[in-house]
């Protein structure tokens, strides 16, 4: 038989830990990620619905984790709209708002290696984060960068390669590139071997402001460039849609590195999956949340590289895609 004075006590003891264990749950910490997006606006990033792709696969990326948004976690996007003298700013701002973790691709790198040394920085998307100082070694960052790289340098040659077997009569292909891109230089190098290897001229056109573009494709145009290939920057990714425009006014087909030139009418693109990068982002997010050092995670690389070609385009420009092209490509887009 149950002691009345110990049932008592157990039950007082029963009724204290309930308030206490309501008031623990009350208190439990909602993490603060910040988000960053060179192209974005911020009012397209907002809240458990955002409207930016890259964004929605992100926060999908912290759901398959068991993370509930408002729960465990609120976001802090900032859109630099294409106007990279915002970046610094923004940069700034999160900083002050002292979240717990930013994601950002590569071009807002740069800013937040600025802005601060110690806040856990997630690359979702970084084309060279070695070569552009970001982390010591992919196996061990050493700092507080860490993520995923776009190995867009390592895969410059594929991309002439497949723009060869679209258009093998082409004399000289051009490249357009900028030099606000950190990585540029690097990336210029490899399209400049890559070019020798395949016995193909390299026309060079450097982009420094946006209103040069229009007149670096009437300059490509005019040296009789037979194919373009275009080195994703803050500069040109924000100005897709023109970029596709001119090269369609011009007859001059273009490979790109990235998919959403080809979704607003580029040609064709070859590269990492940018959506399954920002999606993978999340398990870094998960892991800093949980107590790891980003330097003590290291870097990952994409595992899958994708071929996407719009055939609209191609009809505009009176190109007849081959077979083996269309066979391989993971996307086509009508």
């Amino acid at each position: 038989m149950i002691d009345r004075r110990t049932f008592l006590a157990g039950t007082g003891a029963v009724l204290l830990a309930a308030p206490l264990a309501a008031k623990a749950q009350q208190a439990r910490k909602v993490y603060r990620i910040g988000i960053l997006s060179f192209s974005s606006i911020t009012s397209d990033m907002i809240g458990p619905q955002p409207q930016r792709p890259s964004v929605v696969a992100l926060l999908r990326g912290m759901r398959e984790l068991g993370y509930v948004y408002g729960e465990h976690f609120v976001t802090e996007p900032r859109g630099g709209e294409g106007r990279p003298e915002s970046h610094p700013g923004l940069a700034a701002e999160l900083v002050r708002l002292q979240v717990d973790v930013i994601v950002a691709a590569g071009p807002d790198l740069d800013a937040l290696k600025q802005a601060t040394s110690t806040i856990p920085i997630v690359m979702a998307a970084a084309s060279d984060p070695v070569g552009d100082g970001f982390v010591r070694s992919l196996g061990h960052p050493g700092g507080n960068f860490t993520g995923l790289s776009l190995q867009e340098i390592d895969t410059t040659g594929k991309r002439l390669e497949l723009l060869r077997e679209l258009v093998p009569s082409a004399g000289a292909v051009a490249v357009l590139w900028s030099y606000r891109s950190p990585n540029s230089l690097r990336y210029l190098a490899a399209a400049e071997a890559a070019a020798r290897g395949l016995k193909w001229k390299l026309l060079k056109f450097e982009i420094r402001e946006p209103d040069e573009i229009e007149g670096a494709f009437r300059a490509a145009t005019k040296a009789r460039a037979g194919a373009l290939l275009v080195i994703a920057s803050r500069v040109l990714f924000a100005r897709a849609q023109q970029v596709a425009e001119l090269a369609v006014r011009s007859r001059l087909p273009v490979m790109y590195d990235l998919r959403p030139f080809v979704k607003v009418g580029g040609l064709m693109s070859y590269g990492a999956d940018l959506i399954e990068i920002w999606r993978r982002a999340a398990v870094f997010v998960d892991k800093i949340l949980k107590g790891t050092k980003p330097a003590d995670l290291p870097v990952e690389q994409p595992t899958k590289f994708e071929l996407v070609i719009n055939v609209k385009t191609a009809k505009a420009l009176g190109l007849t895609i081959p077979p083996s092209l269309l066979g391989r490509a993971d996307e086509i887009i009508q």
